[in-house]
């Protein structure tokens, strides 16, 4: 939802820029945009709710919500404070039943559009940092599980090797607290933290180990594609390769190998697969593969896509 357009026009002032880190809940915001064509349409509110993720709208999320009133049209307009400084850009909204502006809408902050739009200056893309870890919400149970009194962070569940994270000395089981000095509040808020972050950039995480709290620091490398072998994952998916792969700011899953008489061979696996489910659940990533697939299982359902045709293959 970010592009960058040149213009050689004259007479047009440049919008200033605000802060968008610097923005409270409560904050009076306006929105400007087209909505159904009608040209120039200004609607007030304030700022709902901040850093929200896991809306299934992009691959990366961490928009601001608000209730000034957001339709069809009005996508790509500007979200500004009352001193008129652009803080955000006009994204989605959500809607019961296709009924139009219900109050919640979203915008991507312009910190983050910011960023995005010096890379695409520059490269012509936008260049996302890896950090190289596997990770999940830190839940109630889990804490309890590690014998912690924390109601928010993010558990290393996998280190990936020759990473960033293996180099800066991460383990499975690290509960990740804060990065650079900002609390991290989930694994979507986290894997925005680092995607936003320029190769080469360090990164200070502050971790706890074993009840200790330990701070290292990370040099973002490229983001790579992520490969799990599928033995580690389950013995029925033995001989199979997946790598966790982004087109679009969207991420999936795809077989790109499967040995030749292996369990997974057997089973009609095969490379070039893009797994769309496991067990009848939507998985995405490794992580989510990862959660729901028990090395105990006995079966396991995939629903796999492969060229044009859909179909499920049955590991067991």
């Amino acid at each position: 939802d970010v592009a960058i357009l040149q213009a050689e026009i004259k007479g047009l002032e440049a919008i200033p820029f605000g802060d968008s880190d610097q923005l409270r809940v409560g904050d009076f915001a306006v929105a400007i945009g087209n909505p159904f064509g009608l040209g120039q349409t200004v609607t007030s509110g304030i700022i709902s709710a901040l850093g929200r993720t896991g809306l299934g709208i992009e691959g990366y999320e961490n928009f601001i919500q608000t209730d000034a009133s957001i339709n069809p049209g009005n996508s790509g307009g500007a979200l500004v404070n009352l001193r008129g400084e652009l803080i955000g850009i006009n994204t989605a909204i959500l809607a019961a039943g296709g009924s139009g502006n219900v109050g919640i809408g979203f915008a991507i902050p312009i910190n983050m559009v910011r960023k995005i739009a010096d890379q695409l200056i520059e490269y012509g893309e936008v260049r996302r940092g890896m950090l190289g870890v596997i990770m999940q919400n830190l839940t109630p149970e889990l804490s309890q599980a590690f014998g912690m009194d924390l109601h928010q962070g993010v558990v290393i569940s996998q280190v990936i090797e020759d990473t960033a994270a293996e180099e800066a000395g991460l383990k499975a089981g690290d509960v990740v607290i804060s990065i650079n000095d900002s609390p991290v509040k989930s694994a979507s808020a986290m894997r925005n933290m680092v995607g936003m972050l320029r190769v080469g950039d360090e990164m200070n995480l502050t971790v706890i180990r074993e009840g200790s709290k330990k701070t290292m620091t990370a040099v973002i490398r490229d983001a790579k594609d992520l490969t799990v072998s599928g033995k580690r994952l389950n013995q029925g998916l033995a001989g199979a390769t997946i790598e966790e792969k982004e087109k679009g700011g969207k991420t999936y899953l795809v077989v790109t190998e499967v040995k030749q008489g292996s369990t997974a061979w057997n089973a009609h696996l095969r490379e070039g697969d893009i797994i769309l489910s496991v067990n009848r659940r939507p998985v995405t990533t490794l992580e989510e593969l990862q959660r729901i697939i028990n090395d105990k299982d006995a079966q396991i359902l995939l629903n796999i896509q492969r060229g044009r045709t859909a179909l499920f293959v049955l590991i067991q």
